[in-house]
């Protein structure tokens, strides 16, 4: 890839859990990514105008507060109404696998749940790219 992968790593709402999201941040950098991490409490708006703003290809959320429906779901409507079609939003978190499904069928990628590694998290990113905006 002549173009390092731009990943947006954000917190949103009162979740104020971030040890996950600033590991991930941090694998993703060593596996040769940009990363953006945006801190804690975002909002909806915040984090899509960021993504924005930086050019991203990806937008991922980590959600341990038990709002990530109302949460993915905003930031997915934001994305649409800024024409951010290309950029994946994905993420990770305690979330039930029937949440996962629900949030795959609203058009997120892939949800992350404890135990995932860094390497899975990454080759899903980098194919996903590869796939979606080469």
């Amino acid at each position: 890839m002549s173009k390092k992968i731009r990943v947006l790593v954000a917190k949103a709402g009162l979740d104020g859990h971030d040890r996950g999201a600033k590991v991930i941040a941090a694998g993703l950098r060593d596996a040769g990514m940009e990363v953006i991490y945006t801190g804690l409490r975002k909002t909806p708006e915040m984090i899509v105008e960021a993504a924005l703003q930086e050019d991203v290809d990806a937008i991922g959320i980590s959600s341990l507060s038990g709002a990530h429906m109302t949460i993915f779901t905003k930031i997915l409507t934001l994305m649409k109404e800024k024409k951010l079609d290309d950029v994946l939003l994905f993420g990770g978190g305690i979330i039930s696998n029937e949440d996962v499904t629900n949030l795959k069928k609203l058009g997120i990628g892939e949800i992350f749940t404890p135990g995932a590694s860094i390497p899975e998290i990454s080759n899903y990113l980098k194919n996903w790219v590869k796939e979606n905006r080469n």
